[in-house]
């Protein structure tokens, strides 16, 4: 078993900053790829990023390409999903997941557990 939780949401004006934080605890944590993912109102949740476990491979989708970093500390347990250049439609709740998988992680079926999720608004 691992337990997620989310933290570092808020609300923040378009154009600025934030880091989400996902701690994990249980099982070995760096055996796990990691994903964030992303729910709007009345929208599907959908694939913002991932990280193989080690680190040594990320991707993200499109649209946040260039704005947003993935990255992880094994030794504190923790994922973080840095922000920048925030837009209103990045307003989501944002989720974080853990894989046994190193493949096909866009994929929300593909993840093992999910944190509860941390909300982030953005202003224009």
């Amino acid at each position: 078993q691992v337990q997620l939780v989310e933290s570092g949401g808020g609300l923040v004006q378009a154009g600025g900053s934030l880091r989400l934080s996902c701690g994990a605890s249980g099982r070995t944590f760096s055996t796990y790829s990691m994903g964030w993912f992303r729910q709007a109102p009345g929208k599907e949740r959908e694939f913002v990023a991932d990280i193989i476990w080690g680190g040594e491979s990320t991707k993200y989708a499109d649209s946040v390409k260039g704005r947003f970093t993935i990255s992880a500390d094994y030794a504190k347990n923790t994922v973080y999903l840095q922000m920048n250049s925030l837009k209103p439609e990045d307003a989501a709740v944002y989720y974080c997941a853990a894989s046994r998988y190193v493949g096909g992680l866009a994929l929300s079926g593909r993840y093992d557990y999910w944190g509860q999720g941390t909300q982030v608004t953005v202003s224009s």
